[in-house]
């Protein structure tokens, strides 16, 4: 854990920061979060984490806590403070602190803004050379997935179930058995021609930033992407299938359910993504806290 939070405007010992108890965060889940990767102290991909953070406050009718350059300088003296070389940053921004009533408060009322960091976050080689098993389960979520909300009490369900299961995450499944995305992760297969493909963005999956990026190292390298919904029954006859989020690149899925995919190893497909977004992030992704 951070030795070091922020939390409204303080610097804090992480054993110590809070927010009140009439917090909405807290009674209500009325916040959003983003988590931004840092390699060898540089965030990656920053500007387009900040700008889903802009997005989300944006839907969810929250004020903007500061502006952008200051929260820059803030995550910067945070991972500063913290000596963080490698890990993460986790901001959250709830509506702030009134009595509990489900109506917005007044427009003084300022909202929370907390951060923390992480270091050491990620897969296991293990789980990167050998790939990992996944689940299927119903999607129980809101409708509004692509809101990056702290509502994430399904998402928590479908996590353990997996890990119940003996499994790494859990793809979720609409009402016409199409898999949506992980409980915190998207999903990606490969068809049996080849084709990269990945649910297309609307209010049913977040918009990854991982995913994005990968989108674009996909068709600068010259594969077929195809951004469209599959099914569970398409995934597990697929040459390859992966999982992708902020803390794991590409990470390749062996199994669905009680489905081995392909021949059980990762594919050389997701292999040559890992190995590009391994270049994004030492190049182009590696960004500055500040812009210049």
């Amino acid at each position: 854990m951070s030795r070091v939070a922020y939390v409204n405007g303080r610097y804090q010992p992480h054993a110590v920061a809070a927010v009140h108890i009439e917090d909405r965060g807290m009674q209500f889940s009325d916040g959003i979060y983003e988590v931004v990767a840092v390699v060898d102290g540089h965030p990656i991909d920053l500007s387009g984490h900040i700008a889903r953070l802009d997005r989300s406050l944006t839907e969810m009718r929250i004020a903007r806590p500061m502006p952008s350059r200051s929260l820059r300088l803030v995550m910067r003296e945070l991972v500063r403070r913290n000596r963080l070389s490698n890990g993460i940053v986790y901001i959250q921004v709830n509506r702030g602190v009134y009595r509990r009533d489900h109506p917005f408060p007044p427009a003084h009322v300022a909202p929370s803004l907390v951060m923390t960091v992480r270091s050491g976050v990620g897969p296991s080689r293990t789980a990167i050379e050998n790939g990992v098993p996944v689940i299927t389960m119903p999607d129980r979520r809101w409708a509004r997935r692509d809101i990056k909300s702290v509502s994430l009490l399904p998402n928590v369900l479908a996590k353990e179930a997996a890990h119940e299961a003996g499994a790494w995450e859990a793809w979720q499944v609409d009402r016409d058995g199409y898999i949506t995305e992980g409980a915190s992760t998207n999903a990606w297969i490969v068809s049996r021609d080849g084709a990269l493909v990945t649910r297309p963005l609307n209010d049913d999956i977040l918009a990854g930033i991982t995913r994005q990026s990968l989108l674009a190292l996909a068709r600068a390298d010259g594969m077929t992407v195809e951004e469209r919904p599959f099914t569970v029954e398409e995934a597990k006859a697929a040459r390859e299938a992966f999982t992708s989020s902020t803390t794991l690149s590409a990470l390749p899925v062996v199994r669905i359910d009680d489905a081995v995919v392909a021949n059980g190893v990762p594919g050389s497909l997701t292999r040559r993504l890992r190995e590009l977004y391994a270049a994004h992030i030492a190049g182009a992704g590696r960004e500055d806290w500040l812009p210049e």
